[in-house]
């Protein structure tokens, strides 16, 4: 997170992203000599779906829909069980894209000119749709505004560079460097190792300027090849958008450097995990302050409730923070990752980390979501958390400066154990949203089905002979 603190972020103009109406945009495409627009929305998994378009058609306000299923299947592209909680529209129906044109961009890895706009979903009524990401995320940031406060975030990005690989049955590796070598782990903040990249890495950042978005650095991290993307503090919508969509950036680049970028939790073994670490503080809207300092700079009530909230309630939606099996690979014990939610001052070991900082910039860290989260569904889930512990009046354990992440494990150890603690919840059921509880809640037990249908090296190579 920027050093000058969790304010309210100024709304400054950006020529690259954004316009205020269906004419500037207009302006802004014909500017641009567009012949195409992606209308994209991220599904629960995170991934991009919609329609692409004649740049004349969108801004003749042509109606955009899509099926309400697409926001109902697996990550494989199965559809889960019904359930309780979880039942499947009987017809199927249509929900509406509704273009938000501050997130109006170029797509710059396109040959031909490409803008692309992230939508909005919306019933055949004109309701937001209860159940998809973003509008799960705004109405998170809603209750926020109801109590007169805006929340504030700062995501850090890990993901790896991998070699290409076609078979799923092979193990990934690391890529080749400009040196003409193989990446080795080991080399977290090196210049080096981020100058193996120097051609990939400009085009991220040109890809990034062209798109208007904004990085605030990047780094190599521990692992071979292991990269770091953190991005300026600010709106919660606004910062999963970025999170979305440099993502795709990411990807892009990569695949035009003849390699992958990859965001699993775990994707190498013997290797550290890749984590989606949020920055978090909340602001009073009417002053402008954050609510976690008082007066004289000190820690406030609803700081420590805040902690308090994010200790009971993190482990109940972990599932929103580390969705898939191979999350789970990542939270062990003696590795980098948090394996619970002990917090402490400026200590990297715990789940929960309070950066050292000026009292106006005073911040917990989540370092617990995976970067195979949805970045809209990990924010709302961690601001959903420590929401709760303000209005619950929680209060934190003490704090600690030992290592927090080389004993027991607190935190579900599956996906299932998860998921038992998540659907049993009725405070984060009624921030979240029922609707959006079950479905997500069947999906996950959908997708852990699948993988369990899936024999691993593991199983062939000591039970093969042995049992």
């Amino acid at each position: 997170m920027s050093s000058g603190g969790p304010k309210i972020p100024s709304e400054k103009p950006n020529a690259n992203r954004g316009v205020d109406s269906i004419e500037d945009a207009a302006t802004w495409l014909a500017e641009r000599r567009i012949e195409d627009i992606e209308c994209i929305t991220p599904d629960i998994a995170g991934v991009a779906r919609g329609k692409m378009m004649p740049s004349a058609k969108f801004l003749n306000d042509s109606t955009l829909a899509l099926p309400s299923s697409v926001f109902m299947q697996t990550i494989s592209g199965d559809y889960p069980e019904e359930s309780d909680m979880f039942s499947y529209p009987p017809n199927d129906g249509d929900l509406r894209l509704i273009p938000d044109l501050s997130t109006l961009s170029a797509v710059p890895w396109e040959s031909d000119p490409t803008a692309q706009v992230i939508c909005d979903m919306y019933d055949h009524t004109g309701a937001p749709t209860a159940y998809t990401p973003r509008n799960v995320l705004r109405k998170v940031v809603d209750i926020y505004s109801a109590k007169g406060w805006k929340p504030v975030v700062a995501p850090e990005i890990e993901f790896y560079l991998v070699k290409t690989n076609s078979n799923p049955d092979f193990p990934l590796e690391p890529p080749i460097g400009r040196s003409g070598r193989p990446i080795s782990g080991g080399n977290g903040y090196s210049i080096a190792g981020v100058n193996e990249f120097d051609e990939l890495i400009d085009d991220v950042y040109d890809f990034s300027e062209a798109q208007g978005l904004e990085i605030e650095t990047l780094i190599h991290e521990e692992g071979a090849a292991q990269l770091e993307i953190n991005l300026n503090h600010g709106d919660p919508i606004e910062l999963a958008d970025q999170v979305f969509m440099f993502k795709r950036t990411i990807r892009e680049a990569a695949i035009k450097h003849g390699m992958y970028a990859t965001f699993m939790a775990k994707p190498i073994q013997g290797q550290p995990g890749s984590a989606m670490h949020i920055h978090q503080s909340v602001v009073d809207m009417e002053t402008g302050e954050n609510i976690f300092s008082g007066a004289e700079g000190e820690e406030t009530a609803l700081f420590r409730g805040f902690i308090g909230g994010m200790q009971h309630y993190v482990p109940k939606s972990l599932v929103m923070m580390a969705p898939y099996v191979n999350s789970y690979r990542r939270l062990t014990t003696h590795t980098s990752a948090p394996v619970n939610v002990r917090w402490g001052y400026d200590n990297r070991t715990t789940g929960l980390r309070v950066p050292t900082s000026s009292h106006v910039a005073r911040r917990v860290e989540n370092r617990i979501p995976s970067s195979d989260a949805n970045p809209y569904l990990a924010i709302a889930a961690s601001l959903a958390c420590g929401y709760l512990g303000m209005i619950g009046n929680l209060v934190p354990a003490s704090a600690t400066d030992q290592t927090a992440n080389e004993g027991d494990n607190d935190l579900p150890r599956g996906l299932l154990d998860g998921l038992a603690a998540f659907e049993a919840d009725d405070n984060l059921i009624e921030v979240l949203g029922e609707s959006f509880v079950g479905l997500y809640s069947a999906i996950k037990r959908e997708e852990f089905e699948t993988f369990m249908k899936v024999i691993s090296p593991w199983e062939r190579e000591h039970l093969l002979l042995n049992v």
